[in-house]
């Protein structure tokens, strides 16, 4: 019998997709006359379902990213008069608890926590000891729930019970946004705290807490009448709901909100606070020889200097980042075992640490450069700009040529640029529709460490001013007592220039790229020329921003003009 199903499958498959029979799969005479109505039969069969002999592999389908939802609640959320031992919560798929100790938190707060336990379907609380009477109970499970297959987490999930007659039903809104671009933010924790626990806050977890939507919205909820301070925590790599690290991001209400109604249309702006105490938080020796500072925070007329051995600082050379939160130091030799430095602002000492060297350890030294050509073009009205990895000793001018159009040309100019050492502007008056062949012959330039630059040949020609546009901003300011930085931003918001005003102005910006620009409006309450942040301890808030909702496209070739009247600060 398994012969015969098998001779079926096998013909039905030559069958279906017309290939000539093979002599051995050709009708047999078979014996039983009987058989033939029902080889047929299955045959039909076969064809039909399409089953025959077919083997897939399953596929998986779409992943699934639906948080588990709840089927059923006993006793019921926002239950009163509540006096049962236990909560048992039902969902719709396995799930499981993660980092409950962190994440789930119950206000008031209970001396005896209860127990929490996932099992399958079911969530279950069991208390073990008896509840406060005519209190109400908030759970918030924060990020603890997450079904067990994909960890789709079910976010800002609270159960909310009374011991009495009333449950508490005030409730807190608003939106959390950037405090410089304005931009609203998903996934940050905002929390309440009494006015009389605030002396806590940096060392005990909020128990009344949410997490801001994908627009950058939350609400707080069953929150009984009370004097509160509001705070919004952007955290990085935990969700302990404590501010103890300046790369975390913080916002705050000024005044303390005294809640005996709901409250609605709060904004609070996240910033990242200025830390208090200077440190050196990175430092290193890089493969090729040079020394790597990088510090919490700028500094006022900065300053390195070697404690031991102090002869090095004859032959340092020092650069500072330009907002001077690095530095980077050369030195001739790299022999030392130990090197104590010292970092100091206005001759004032704010940090001494010590680098460490094995004796095994070797360097290559080398001397690299890059230009400021955007492919092979030069941007009209500027110099070709070439920058080296070290500042540079010594330059041989005669081992440096320049072709146009294969011939070479007299009267090139190589000078130092005055805003950093290591920058040298190649000037020459540039033609359109000239090619051009910048040679740096091996050995032209070296370094302070000896280190010779190797050839270096770049080929570019002179961009057109159709690939350029220019733009004159009136701005109107709303008040000459004030002082405003203007912004003017790329597509990605990086700065690409920064004016300080005092009244109406124009602004000129000629020759940029032809892209979408915008204005941003720094309100300089101390006219220090810089974004202040906020602090948490004195309660500053950072500077207010605006930014004109106008996108500004620069067109090829086009000179345009613009108003941008500034209002005052919201």
């Amino acid at each position: 019998m398994r012969y015969k199903q098998l001779f079926i499958c096998r013909q039905s498959f030559y069958l279906k997709t017309g290939l000539n029979l093979p002599e051995g799969l050709k009708m047999p005479k078979f014996k039983n006359h009987i058989f033939l109505p029902i080889f047929f039969a299955v045959i039909s069969s076969i064809t039909l379902f399409n089953s025959c002999a077919s083997v897939q592999s399953p596929t998986g389908g779409p992943r699934d990213t639906i948080q588990p939802a709840i089927v059923k609640e006993f006793p019921k959320n926002l239950n009163r008069n509540f006096v049962s031992k236990k909560i048992e919560i039902e969902f719709d798929e396995f799930i499981k608890l993660s980092n409950e100790f962190t994440e789930i938190s119950i206000s008031p707060a209970l001396d005896y926590p209860p127990l929490f336990k996932a099992k399958k379907e079911l969530l279950t609380i069991e208390f073990e000891k008896e509840l406060e009477k005519n209190t109400t109970y908030t759970i918030n499970f924060g990020k603890a729930i997450a079904d067990v297959n994909e960890s789709n987490i079910l976010k800002n999930y609270t159960y909310v019970f009374s011991t009495g007659n009333e449950i508490d039903s005030l409730s807190i809104s608003g939106k959390i946004i950037n405090a410089l671009t304005k931009e609203k933010v998903k996934d940050v924790t905002v929390f309440i705290l009494p006015l009389s626990q605030d002396s806590l806050f940096g060392k005990k977890k909020a128990s009344f807490y949410t997490s801001t939507d994908t627009s950058g919205n939350f609400k707080l909820s069953n929150l009984r009448e009370d004097t509160y301070r509001i705070y919004a925590l952007n955290e990085q790599g935990g969700g302990d709901r404590i501010y103890n690290n300046y790369n975390e991001e913080i916002g705050f209400v000024t005044e303390p909100l005294k809640l005996n109604k709901d409250t609605a249309d709060l904004t609070l702006r996240l910033f990242k606070e200025v830390p208090g105490t200077f440190m050196v938080t990175d430092r290193k020796i890089d493969p090729d020889g040079k020394i790597s500072m990088i510090f919490n925070k700028s500094i006022v007329k900065p300053e390195i200097k070697f404690l031991d051995p102090a002869e090095l600082n004859t032959n340092k050379t020092v650069e500072f980042s330009n907002t001077l939160d690095s530095a980077t130091i050369w030195l001739p030799e790299i022999t030392f075992d130990s090197l104590k430095v010292q970092v100091n602002s206005d001759k004032q000492s704010l940090d001494t640490i010590i680098l460490r060297r094995n004796k095994r350890d070797t360097y290559t030294k080398s001397l690299t450069i890059i230009d400021n050509l955007t492919g092979t073009k030069l941007k009209p009205g500027s110099d070709l700009t070439v920058r080296f990895s070290a500042p540079i000793q010594s330059i041989q001018e005669s081992l440096i040529t320049l072709l146009e159009d294969s011939v070479q040309v007299k009267g090139l100019q190589i000078v130092k640029s005055p805003e950093n050492q290591r920058n040298y502007l190649i000037r020459y008056p540039w033609k359109l529709k000239k090619q051009y062949i910048l040679s740096l012959k091996e050995n032209a330039f070296t370094d302070i460490v000896n280190n010779k630059s190797k050839l270096y040949n770049r080929k570019f020609e002179l961009d057109t001013e159709e690939n350029y546009g220019s733009i004159s901003i009136k701005l109107t300011v709303p008040d000459t007592s004030k002082t405003y930085i203007i912004q003017w931003l790329g597509e990605k918001n990086e700065v690409k220039r920064q004016d300080q005003i005092r009244k109406n102005t124009i602004l000129n910006y000629t020759r940029y790229p032809t892209a979408k620009y915008l204005v941003r409006v720094i309100y300089d309450e101390n006219s220090n020329g810089k974004w202040d942040t906020g602090n948490i301890k004195s309660k500053a808030q950072p500077e207010k921003s605006w930014t004109f909702e106008k996108i500004i496209a620069l067109r090829p070739n086009w000179d345009l003009e613009e108003t941008v009247t500034i209002p005052f600060p919201d």
